[in-house]
């Protein structure tokens, strides 16, 4: 593993807890509620591993508490405590509010905070310090995905509401995320495009580029 040259950077991964017919639904058709979930998983270590590669402190933030684990959560149990991953719930109504406090969180102990989600197997450790690097000069930085959405956000300054009324989930959750953050006088970079698996064409691109 490199150096890390920033120690004072935290990446977190959002996840939903693995249950089948809760992930990954619109890989229910083709795969099935099970393999949906199974799918889910492989993303979730494959992400979670990128991450650590990156070097920098991993966090996981999974959705939601529960009074009693999934079992189809123990392979990621397994791997967070084998990297020694601390865990944590993401919390907040929608997905903007969520991950403002998850950032608000972070940079209360790191001088950097950033979040990929587990459907992002393209974010690779690279692709990780190199937004980490950007914010040495601006506020936020994004990257952006091929559907609209974006793969990663981190930020090193955040303002209230800089995430708030963004149509999550869309192709516009980009653009309105660059228009809350320009209106908050937010300065932000945007790192090269990246993609995410939420079809099952986004799927087969993972399962060949992973086994190849």
């Amino acid at each position: 593993m490199p150096v890390n040259p920033d120690a004072s950077a935290l990446v977190m991964q959002f996840s939903k807890w693995p249950e089948a017919g809760r992930v990954k639904t619109r890989l229910m058709p083709e795969l099935g509620a099970e393999g949906a979930m199974e799918a889910h998983i492989r993303l979730s270590l494959a992400v979670l591993d990128n991450l650590v590669a990156s070097g920098y402190t991993v966090r996981f933030l999974w959705d939601r508490e529960l009074k009693s684990t999934p079992e189809g959560a123990t392979p990621v149990l397994e791997r967070l405590e084998a990297h020694g991953v601390a865990q944590a719930l993401q919390q907040g109504d929608v997905l903007g509010e969520r991950m403002l406090q998850a950032l608000e969180a972070g940079l209360g102990g790191f001088g950097k905070a950033m979040i990929v989600g587990s459907d992002c197997p393209s974010v690779d450790a690279d692709y990780v310090r190199t937004a980490v690097a950007a914010l040495d000069e601006v506020d936020v930085v994004l990257g952006p995905s091929e559907d609209g959405g974006y793969v990663l956000i981190g930020a090193r300054r955040v303002i209230p509401g800089m995430l708030a009324d963004v149509a999550w989930g869309t192709d516009k959750a980009l653009s309105q995320t660059c228009d809350r953050l320009t209106q908050a006088n937010v300065s932000f970079r945007l790192l090269p495009q990246r993609w995410d698996v939420d079809e099952p064409e986004d799927w087969h691109r993972f399962t060949g580029q992973s086994s190849g």
